[in-house]
C-alpha cells in the first residue's frame, strides 16, 4: 500500500484505542517512539485511549505506570475488561448480587462502580475475571452457580497472559476448566475482541466506530476488535503476531506498521 492510501485510511480517525503491553511498552520499558507518537497524535488534533483485557489489575495501576512512563494525564485514562463488565451488569442485572471470581483490587473498583458481590450460593449471577488469586475452593463455587444455571459472566477470552518469563494461564484457561466441569461456556464475554468493550470505549470517547482505530500486538483479540465491529484494525510488530501469523490467520489487518511511531508520517 503506498504513502498516501495509508494516509487516506487514517485521516478520519480520531481516536486510537491503543493496546499495552507489546503495543506501547514490553514488560516495565516503554517501545522506542511510543511517546512521539503521542505527541503526533495531539500535534494533529487526535487523541488516544488505552485498551486491556487484564482484569486482575484495576484501573489506577495502569494510571500510575503510565505516569511513571510520563505519558501525559490526557492519556491516562485506562478503558479495561472490569469497567465493561461492570456497566454490561448494571444495565442487565440492576440492584443484584454477584459472585466474583476475581482479585480483591478487581472486587474494590467494582463496588466502587455501584456492583453488589455476596460469596455464597444466593448470588444472582456470576461473573469471572482473570484471578490470580483463585483457590481450589473458590473454583468449587464457581462451578457449583455455573451448573446451577446461574447467568454467567467473563471479562474477557484471553487463555494466557504475557509476563516477563513466558507466560501464566488467564482466565480462558479457567474457564475451559468451568466448561469441562459444568458442560457451560459463558453466557457473554465482554473483552476484547467481544462487542462489550467497544461499547465501553464508545461510551468514554464519544466518538463512532468509523473515527477509530484499534491498535495491537495481537490479531485475534486487538486487530479482530477492529475489524468484526467497523473500527480501522492496525497490527503492530512490536509484540506477539509476526508476518507469518499474518498469512495464516483469518482476521485481516487494515494496516500494519513494525511499531507505533511508524505511523507518524502519515499522520500529518
Amino acid at each position: 500500500m503506498d504513502h498516501e492510501a495509508i494516509r487516506s485510511m487514517l485521516k478520519n480517525v480520531r481516536c486510537f484505542l491503543l493496546d499495552m503491553d507489546g503495543t506501547f511498552y514490553l514488560g516495565d520499558k516503554l517501545i522506542d517512539g511510543s511517546l512521539d507518537f503521542l505527541q503526533a497524535l495531539k500535534r494533529t488534533g487526535r487523541t488516544a485511549r488505552f485498551l486491556t483485557n487484564n482484569s486482575s489489575k484495576s484501573a489506577s495501576v495502569y494510571r500510575e505506570k503510565l505516569e511513571k512512563m510520563q505519558v501525559p494525564e490526557e492519556y491516562r485514562d485506562v478503558i479495561t475488561s472490569g469497567h465493561a463488565a461492570a456497566h454490561y451488569i448494571q444495565q442487565t442485572f440492576p440492584g443484584k448480587c454477584g459472585y466474583l471470581m476475581g482479585n480483591d483490587m478487581l472486587k474494590a473498583e467494582l463496588e466502587g462502580m455501584g456492583l453488589c458481590f455476596c460469596q455464597n450460593m444466593q448470588a444472582d449471577y456470576v461473573l469471572c475475571a482473570f484471578d490470580t488469586t483463585l483457590d481450589y475452593k473458590r473454583m468449587c463455587e464457581v462451578c457449583d452457580l455455573v451448573r446451577m444455571g446461574k447467568p454467567y459472566i467473563a471479562t474477557h477470552p484471553d487463555y494466557n497472559c504475557p509476563t516477563e518469563n513466558g507466560f501464566v494461564p488467564d482466565i480462558g484457561a479457567m474457564m475451559a476448566l468451568i466448561r469441562a466441569s459444568t458442560g457451560r461456556d459463558a453466557d457473554v464475554i465482554l473483552g476484547k475482541p467481544h462487542r462489550g468493550i467497544v461499547d465501553e470505549a464508545l461510551m468514554r470517547t464519544g466518538f463512532s466506530t468509523d473515527e477509530m482505530a484499534m491498535v495491537g500486538d495481537r490479531l485475534y483479540t486487538d486487530v479482530a476488535t477492529g475489524v468484526n465491529h467497523g473500527i480501522t484494525g492496525i497490527l503492530v510488530l512490536s509484540g506477539e503476531a509476526t508476518m507469518d501469523d499474518v498469512a495464516t490467520s483469518q482476521v485481516k489487518p487494515h494496516l500494519i506498521f513494525n511499531k507505533l511511531s511508524d505511523m507518524i508520517p502519515y499522520l500529518d
